[in-house]
């Protein structure tokens, strides 16, 4: 046998061909025709070769039985046919498959490119809109009277290379650094824009230069989806058939940089006073920072916002580094350029131009009005603003100030005048007073933040203690009744921060004094333990209650928040003082009575007034701050001829006078401050008017009182209707001198001549200086002691103990019927308590034996005083 020849090896018996078997069957289990064990042959029933299946494979039916449960019958599948799919269970059921997703996406993709071939093909570019060339808007007085017109928009366009290179870098690092780089529009800046808008941090703009052009140029401010979309088109369009250069110029010649300033180059006359191309780098990165806010960032008629403002230069000036536009050292040299003084057109002199800027300030504070778009024009505006009362506080500052400020007196240069006048039941401003005349003196003197409001702050710390129900330290309610310590440089008690000891105005102590009498005098150390005693956190929460906003500047956790150390503005400290003459009803105050443009209305926020603090802590602040008019700091606005209620007020270093005060009907705040003209830093006004020194109760209250009587002429005065809290009529007696006693066997006959000299409302636990002059006189004619009274009764309290000794000498008999071993003096002490620490008992006792002390005192320490 060859080797190419093998022995084939034996066959069992005739094979059929191998047909092809699947490795794992169908869902129903079936096995295909001609395998398995119910297949057949040509010949009959296959031989039990055949029923196991080739060596090597599984059988057919062995996998079929295997997979399928018992007793279970398998339905043969045709043949082509494909097994079922089994069905989905759990959660599976709820996630769509992948056919479905990608035709959900190709779908979504299908419409947005749809979409944008459609969006791109209908919007055009229109013609420029009449927006870039802005209207006037029209101010009316509340009768309808013309009050003022903003005029034509001030714009003068430049040509791009006029603008310094820099400037042009500065816009761009302030607004879209990659403009030369990126495409008309980013979606990633506007999704990321509207993502942080939605989740409140803040509206943020995602459009690029070229988007802010189109709006500016070719639309309008309204921020609607329809506006949004046509922007979107148009800048692509206009990408397509303009330069960067040629976008970029148009949208420094149509941007608002305030003050009216349309365009790069009026901007830089309204700034600074000079052509555009003269801009310094660091004058350039301040125009580019107001683009953002030019209301925010206007540092002369805001100067409370420079912090904003320097914030925003830096970043520009950082960007410019950022992108290499600006080297380093440059950077470093660059200073801040304080931008000059505005110049307003001639229209808006006098208080027109105050009124109009405050109105413009309402409706862009108050999200009523965009400030770009109320800048375009077209408003007709109706302010609350009376006529009448508004002639009526112009005359009588002109009479009381400014027609007696001299060239002579130095410090009357830095005198200024704020006021404002508000219904106390609607809200409504009825007057404003913002200074001299709008066009030599831009800042609103009425709506400024800078300067301290004093002593009108106290009558809030008293409010806030009837609202809360405070005691005193020694656990006594606050009334106005209620005995405080009103000793000079007195620290206060219970505080646990720095110690603090303020000072009463010209250093005067009062001692024992009611909360009324100190509210009188104004007397500091009364009402920094009354803050305390109350909660500083308490105290400002019923000034924020009132009517001064939240973010008031200054007004600290501590004792010194009552001294007024905030710098709330005249038109702010109106509104609360208003509270508190609508018995504690507070509604936010307007300006605006309507706005109207092409005929339709725009609507405005409710004035809506809620109950701030309760009428019975209103009213008993009321209560005494009529007393103040009636005999304390503020007797000049009785001129006014009205029931009356105020409260003066002086900054430091007489910085700044006030006089808050209110009739029924009327509440209005006047103020005096002092501030240079060419440098805006505020000074004393020692000297100002002929005054040495310039306090409230002067020409505040003569300006209120004048305003006062002539706004409210011809209408029928009005009585305070009050309701107090309890224990705030109840008056407290001053203590009476020791009364001389009826003549019986052993008692002191002679006349007591002397008599004290201040009285002693509170528990003395300091030092008694004042001297009891009585002198005992009499003899006593039938007691034990024979000898004479002779020395003087000075009431020295040694090391802050009163201990009421009777530091004269008893040269013997009987006082009072009694024996005088010792002199021990347990009576009233009469004499005036000047300094030390105050609690509010009384000195109460009678002449009862020995011992020297005064009974009812803590021993405690006090510091000097003079008379």
């Amino acid at each position: 046998m060859s080797d190419d020849e093998q022995p084939e090896p034996p066959h069992p018996g005739p094979k059929e061909p191998r047909e092809w078997a699947p490795r794992d069957l169908g869902a129903s289990g079936s096995t295909p025709p001609g395998r398995g064990a119910a297949a057949e042959g040509p010949d009959g029933p296959a031989g039990p070769s055949e029923t196991a299946g080739p060596p090597g494979r599984p059988d057919a039916t062995a996998g079929a039985s295997a997979g399928t449960p018992a007793g279970t019958s398998v339905a043969p599948a045709g043949p082509g046919k494909r097994p079922k799919r089994p069905k989905r269970t759990g959660w599976r059921r709820f996630v769509p498959r992948w056919r479905v997703v990608l035709g959900i996406v190709l779908l979504f993709a299908l419409l947005l490119i749809g979409g944008f071939v459609a969006g791109y093909t209908l919007v055009s570019i229109p013609a420029a809109n009449a927006g870039a060339t802005a209207q006037s808007n029209v101010f009316l007085y509340a009768d309808g009277t013309p009050l003022a017109s903003d005029g034509e928009v001030n714009r003068e366009n430049v040509q791009l290379a006029q603008v310094p290179l820099t400037v042009q870098h500065a816009v761009l690092a302030a607004e879209d650094r990659d403009f030369y780089s990126e495409r008309a529009v980013d979606p990633k800046a506007m999704v990321r824009a509207a993502w942080n808008t939605l989740t409140g941090k803040g509206t943020q703009g995602g459009s690029t230069i070229t988007q802010q052009y189109v709006k500016n140029y070719y639309l309008g401010q309204e921020q609607t989806v329809t506006r949004k979309v046509k922007e979107f088109f148009i800048a692509i369009k206009l990408n397509r058939e303009e330069t960067k250069e040629d976008i970029l110029a148009g949208y420094l010649n149509t941007s608002y940089f305030g003050r009216n300033a349309y365009g790069i180059q009026a901007a830089s006359q309204a700034y600074y006073s000079k052509d555009v191309e003269k801009l310094t780098t660091g004058e350039g990165a301040y125009l580019a920072s107001l683009l953002n806010s030019p209301s925010a960032y206007d540092v002369i008629a805001h100067p409370q916002n420079k912090p904003r403002a320097l914030a925003r230069w830096n970043y520009v000036l950082d960007g410019m580094v950022k992108k290499k536009w600006l080297g380093a050292p440059e950077r470093a040299a660059t200073t801040f350029p304080v931008p000059g003084k505005v110049k307003p057109r001639a229209g808006l002199a006098g208080q027109r131009g105050y009124v109009v800027e405050a109105v413009k300030d309402y409706l862009t504070g108050n999200k009523i009005i965009d400030e770009n778009t109320l800048a375009t024009g077209g408003y007709r505006i109706t302010t609350t603003l009376q006529k009448a009362k508004q002639d009526a506080f112009v005359k009588a500052v002109d009479d009381t100030v400014n027609s007696k400020l001299s060239a002579d007196r130095k410090a009357d240069r830095n005198v200024r005048v704020g006021g404002a006048s508000i219904d106390p039941a609607s809200g409504k401003v009825l007057a404003m007073y913002g200074g001299i005349d709008y066009t030599k003196q831009y800042v609103n003197n009425a709506t400024r933040r800078d300067f301290q409001v004093g002593s009108t702050f106290k009558p809030f710390v008293f409010t806030s203690a009837v609202v809360n129900g405070s005691t005193t330290q020694d656990g006594r309610p606050i009334t106005p009744n209620t005995v405080y310590d009103g000793t000079n440089k007195r620290y206060v008690q219970g505080w646990k921060g720095t110690p603090y000891n303020p000072a009463n105005e010209d250093d005067t102590s009062y001692g024992p004094i009611t909360v009324r009498t100190a509210t009188d005098k104004s007397v500091n150390a009364v009402y920094a333990q009354m803050a305390v005693d109350v909660g500083p956190a308490k105290v400002r929460q019923t000034a924020v209650d009132l009517g001064l906003p939240a973010d008031t500047p200054d007004m600290p956790n501590g004792p010194s928040i009552a001294l007024g150390t905030a710098t709330a503005s005249v038109l702010d400290m109106t509104q609360a003082y208003a509270t508190l003459a609508g018995h504690g009803r507070h509604g936010t105050y307007t300006m605006v009575e309507s706005v109207i443009k092409d005929g339709e209305k725009t609507e405005l926020p409710s004035q809506d007034a809620e109950q701030a603090v309760t009428r019975e802590a209103a009213d008993t602040t009321t209560s005494m701050l009529q007393s103040v008019v009636d005999g304390g700091t503020g007797t000049a606005a009785q001129a006014s001829g009205r029931p009356s209620a105020g409260k003066t007020g002086t900054a430091e270093q007489d910085k700044a006078a006030w006089f808050a005060g209110y009739t029924p009907d009327l509440a209005t705040v006047v103020a005096l401050m002092g501030a240079d003209p060419d440098t805006a830093v505020q000074q004393p006004l020692y000297g100002a008017l002929g005054f040495p020194r310039m306090n409230g109760g002067g020409p505040p209250a003569q300006i209120w009182a004048q305003y006062t009587k002539g706004a409210l002429r011809g209408s029928e005065p009005k009585d305070f209707d009050l309701e107090l809290q309890d224990g705030a009529t109840i008056p407290v007696e001053p203590p009476a001198p020791n009364p001389p006693q009826p003549s019986t066997p052993g008692t002191d006959q002679g006349p007591t001549q002397g008599q004290d000299q201040g009285q002693t409302g509170g528990r003395n636990q300091g030092q008694t200086q004042g001297q009891n002059q009585g002198q005992t006189q009499g003899q006593n004619q039938g007691g034990r002691n024979q000898g004479q009274t002779q020395g003087q009764n000075q009431g020295q309290t040694a090391q802050g103990q009163n201990q009421g000794q009777d530091q004269g000498q008893t040269q013997g008999g009987a006082d009072n019927g009694g024996t005088n071993t010792g002199g021990q003096t347990q009576g009233q002490d009469q004499g005036q308590t000047q300094g030390g620490t105050e609690t509010g008992g009384t000195n109460t006792g009678d002449t009862e034996g020995p011992g020297a002390t005064t009974t009812g005192l803590a021993a405690r320490p006090r510091g000097s005083r003079s008379p």
